[in-house]
């Protein structure tokens, strides 16, 4: 003689193919995420439906056994899965399997089984869906790990200057924007690990729109900072999550695969800091171009001379003459003006002059020691002079 649960049993094996029809119908109508899915990946989650509701059946038979939601539900496709869809939506994906199973219960069930299989029914659902979440931590920690070598992998790289396509795809799969502008920030990483850090620097950096690449080299931390605009306008808001000691903001670049230029001044500005205790934290690479040349950064060397001392010799020739003069003097309007045989109110407008067209001040000590620098560099390297 049958018992209700074989006759139960048997039923659900011959409704096998409807329920999971059934199911797949559903998603299309109630899941809005499933229709937008490409016809590959629907399928595959259909697939995923087919194999819940065998699950059930072979589960069904012994109930006291565990779920094997890796082996018999997702088969293969856990990873693909928390890739494709989220938490969410494959607990909405569960919930409208059992919905087309429970709805069935009463035309599948034998006399006197309908409440046990209702039963089983929900209990069955609520371990794969304990046993899903379990796979999503899992994936989420996995993808974790392998996401932050990735992103080593690319910092390195930027560090190197290995400009390749590779590095933008390896970025576009930290989800790394189509940023215009990017800027390299290097200082020494703080006494807490990165990995505590880590979250809260991004947070800080998509808080004002910006991409952010993190690396750790030894004990040096360097942020790579993408904007649509200007990515030094956030760098201040990130400058708490580096240890003590100066921190060092490479120039703007145009996008990613440029960006191993501003790394290259950050570094060398972070490496030269120390020669300027009173400098600005954070403190732009450009700012730092005489202690870098000090140091035989041969760029600073370059932009310097091309910044400040080539158009000073391009100019009227009396500047040249007269911020040196100036600067030799100490800074004395009037003993730069004795020596110049003209009047102070002359050295004055000269001086004004070599401001607008260097962008450094000579009367601001700062200023007059970048311009000797520059002065000095350009002279040795000049064969005219």
């Amino acid at each position: 003689m049958v018992t209700a649960d074989e006759a139960t049993i048997a039923n659900l094996r011959a409704a096998r193919g409807t329920l999971a029809g059934e199911a797949v119908r559903r998603m299309e109508e109630t899941l809005p995420w499933y229709r937008a899915m490409s016809a590959q990946d629907r399928s595959w989650v259909g697939l995923i439906a087919h194999a819940a509701i065998s699950a059930f059946i072979a589960w069904y038979q012994q109930p006291d056994g565990e779920v094997q939601i890796t082996a018999d539900v997702f088969g293969t496709a856990p990873r693909e899965l928390t890739r494709s869809i989220s938490l969410q939506h494959a607990l909405q994906m569960v919930r409208t399997v059992v919905d087309s199973v429970e709805e069935h219960v009463p035309a599948i069930a034998a006399p006197d089984a309908e409440q046990h299989l209702r039963e089983s029914v929900l209990r069955y659902s609520r371990d794969v869906a304990f046993a899903a979440a379990e796979i999503y931590a899992r994936a989420a920690e996995s993808r974790g790990s392998w996401d932050a070598r990735l992103e080593a992998m690319v910092v390195d790289a930027v560090m190197r200057g290995a400009e390749s396509e590779d590095l933008r795809s390896r970025a576009a799969a930290l989800n790394w924007g189509a940023t215009t502008k990017v800027v390299v920030v290097a200082g020494e990483a703080s006494a807490a690990t990165l990995e505590e850090s880590r979250e809260s620097l991004r947070s800080t950096a998509r808080s004002g729109g910006g991409d952010l690449l993190i690396g750790l080299q030894g004990e040096r931390l360097i942020l790579i900072l993408g904007h649509g605009d200007d990515p030094g306008a956030l760098v201040t808001d990130l400058v708490q999550y580096f240890g003590p000691g100066p921190v060092v903001v490479g120039p703007a670049v145009n996008g990613l695969m440029a960006a191993s230029e501003s790394a290259r001044a950050a570094v060398s500005g972070l490496s030269a800091a120390r020669a300027w205790p009173g400098a600005p934290r954070p403190v732009e690479s450009d700012d730092l171009l005489p202690e870098r040349l000090l140091t035989g950064d041969t760029e600073a060397r370059r932009t310097l001379i091309e910044q400040a001392y080539r158009p000073l010799t391009e100019g009227a020739a009396h500047l040249l003459d007269t911020v040196w003069t100036y600067v030799e003097l100490g800074g004395s309007l009037e003993g730069a003006a004795r020596a110049l045989f003209v009047h102070p109110n002359t050295v004055r407008y000269r001086l004004r002059r070599v401001s607008d067209i260097t962008r450094w001040d000579p009367t601001d000590a700062r200023g007059a020691f970048v311009l000797r620098i520059a002065i000095i560099a350009g002279r040795v390297s000049d064969p005219q002079t």
